[in-house]
Order: structure tokens, then sequence, then C-alpha cells
């Protein structure tokens, strides 16, 4: 857990002292962007998806990132009323409450505070509640803040099919229900491709880093006190409801617990939606649940 907590700190450190410096262009975050979300993140889920097992007892963890997810979008809309928020910041806050850093995060905090029993669990949690949000609800929301308040049906159906995530999710879905086996020849192709996701992503965050809060300073707040404080508890009544238990329980509330998920913080400064507030979403979440998530554990104890 520490060599992942602090190549994460390293990275961001990194872009955001490149960014000082002014040894990248302007648009560099936005390419670096770029290339995770067409490569990196379509190898990432080619790798994975294929090879997940699903059984019944494991149904809870698949509920729970769903059911945030739809909370998620609840708030996101009340406060837009409420608050008056614009469409981006909307659309900011949506994204980087429903979409938690389950993996590359959540693995090792999992691993290190529950033990590697709880890996599998996470990975439940993770490839059938996140990455198929990311796959599924994301694009479809980045579909329409793009084309506009009223895409047509078509447009945006193309938007989501060709979404380069979307599209490998496909793929990867077909290759586990025929069955098939990802032939071995691409294996370390798929490996290479995916590898450079979380240093690619958390130096692009490290150079949209500012170390004070993003405006409007309110979204910024309700977003962190949602992803790590609020969300966390309602995923354990929610879990706690559905008759969950033990590890199955731990995993549950933690991996709830998890900051936003660094691709969607890359997705929406690629897309051009609130670019410091997602930027600030990721970075500073990542830092604070450094605190947060290790008290979340002790109190599902």
């Amino acid at each position: 857990m520490g060599s992942a907590l602090f190549l994460v700190c390293s990275l961001l450190l990194a872009g955001y002292v490149a960014r000082r410096l002014q040894r990248l262009p302007e648009n560099a975050a936005e390419v670096l962007n770029r290339f995770v979300i067409d490569i990196c993140v379509p190898a990432t889920i080619l790798r994975l998806v294929p090879k997940m097992t699903v059984r019944p007892e494991l149904a809870v963890l698949v509920a729970i990132p769903w059911l945030m997810a739809g909370l998620a979008y609840v708030l996101a809309r009340v406060a837009k009323r409420f608050m008056a928020l614009d469409r981006s910041s909307e659309t900011a806050l949506f994204l980087a409450t429903a979409l938690g850093n389950t993996s590359f995060l959540g693995f090792p905090l999992c691993s290190g505070l529950l033990g590697e029993s709880s890996l599998p669990l996470a990975a439940v949690y993770d490839q059938l509640g996140s990455f198929l949000l990311l796959g599924t609800v994301a694009p479809i929301v980045l579909a329409k803040f793009s084309a506009g308040a009223s895409p047509k049906p078509s447009e945006l159906a193309r938007r989501v099919l060709f979404f380069p995530p979307f599209f490998a999710l496909l793929i990867a879905l077909a290759i586990a229900l025929i069955p098939l086996r990802v032939p071995a020849v691409l294996e370390p192709v798929l490996a290479a491709a995916a590898a450079p996701l979380v240093p690619l992503a958390m130096f692009a965050v490290g150079l949209k880093l500012r170390f004070t809060p993003p405006r409007p300073v309110r979204v910024f707040a309700l977003g962190l006190g949602l992803k790590l404080l609020a969300f966390p508890c309602v995923g354990w009544l929610l879990a706690r409801a559905l008759g969950a238990q033990g590890l199955v329980l731990k995993v549950a509330v933690l991996e709830t617990a998890m900051p936003t998920m660094i691709t969607a913080g890359a997705l929406m400064m690629a897309y051009g939606v609130a670019s410091e507030l997602a930027a600030a979403f990721v970075s500073w979440g990542l830092i604070l649940s450094l605190i947060t998530v290790p008290a979340w554990s002790v109190l599902v104890r």
C-alpha cells in the first residue's frame, strides 16, 4: 500500500512541478488524457473483464456501486436546482461522486487494511461496478454534455458506441460470455498498453493541480464531503440492508469510500468538463482519502 500511495503522490508532484517550470505545452494535460482514454483504458478493460468470475453471493458488491451512482445523479440534480449550478459543474459533481478509484487505489488499500483475501471481492466491486459505469454511464453523460442540451438519439448513440472504453467493454463482455480466450500473443500487448494508465493520468492531474480550492468552492466541498464521508455511510446502510456481512460488508464500505476515479478526472478534463474542478476532485480526494479510508476501515470493524 505504501508504495502505491508514494507513486500517486510523486506523480502528482511531478506534474505540478512541470507546470510551474513551464516544461510542457499548455495543452499537455489534454493530450495525455486523450491517450489515456483512447489507448490505456480500453486495454485495461480488455485485460480484466474477460477474466471475471461471477458468483451469486457477490450480488451485493455489484448492486452497491450502481445504487450509489443513482444517488449521485439525484444529488447532482438537486444541487443544480438549489445551488444554481451550470451544466459543467453539475456534470463534474455527478461523475466525481459516482465513479470511485476502486482499482488502483482500492486494491492496495483493501489489501493493506483488510488483508489479501479481500482482493477478489474488491475486483467484483470494481469490474462489475466501476468499470461498467465507466463504460456505459460515463459516455452517455459526456455525449450529452458535448453535444448540447438536446442531442439527437442517433448522434448520442454514435458517440457512445464509438467511445473507446465502451467499445472495448462490448468486445470484452462478448469474449467473457461466449466464452473465448484472448490470444496469448495479445496479452503482452494489452499489458504494455494498459501500464501507463495511472502514471499518465496522475501526471496529467498534477499538471492541473492548484493548491487553492477551485471555483465554485461550494461544489468542490460538496463533492468531497459526499464522496469521502456521506457515501460510505450510505453504502454501509445499503450493504447491511441487502444482507452483507463480514468481509463482503467491509469491502463494500471501503470501496465506496474511495476518492474520485483517476480516469473520471481524465475524462472530464479531456471533454472540457470543469477541468480545474475535475483535477481538484481527483488530487485532493486522493490526499484526503489517505485519512478517511483507514478511518472507515476501523469503523466497519
